[in-house]
């Protein structure tokens, strides 16, 4: 079973919108270079239901310290850099996408982080 994580920085203070769409911007850019490197795993996620858990660190450092985690155990992820228009500075990083990968690895490397 394979399933994607999404993990937010929460010191960041976004509005539940803005989360959302954050959120959006790492699902869809972990699953298009998933797609393209493994894309079998791309397709068994789609018919399984796209399996999703958001998850949440304290800060930037935390945040691109699951990024390595994730680059080291070579699954594909994505980090995301907001443009600034609304909430946050330009070029603020805000969240990653993991996958779609493994469900039991993925939970193996971020399953101590809190749901957001």
């Amino acid at each position: 079973m394979y399933k994607q994580t999404i993990i937010i920085r929460s010191d960041l203070k976004m509005g539940k919108g803005k989360i959302g769409g954050q959120c959006s911007h790492a699902s869809v850019s972990a699953y298009n270079v998933t797609r393209k490197k493994f894309p079998e795993i791309a397709n068994e996620w789609e018919q399984e239901g796209q399996k999703k858990i958001v998850l949440k660190v304290e800060g930037e450092s935390e945040l691109l310290e699951q990024f390595r985690k994730a680059k080291d155990a070579g699954i594909p992820c994505e980090l995301i850099r907001d443009a600034g228009h609304t909430q946050v500075e330009p070029g603020t990083i805000t969240c990653i996408g993991i996958g779609p990968w493994n469900e039991r690895k993925l939970d193996e490397l971020f399953g101590k982080l809190k749901l957001l």
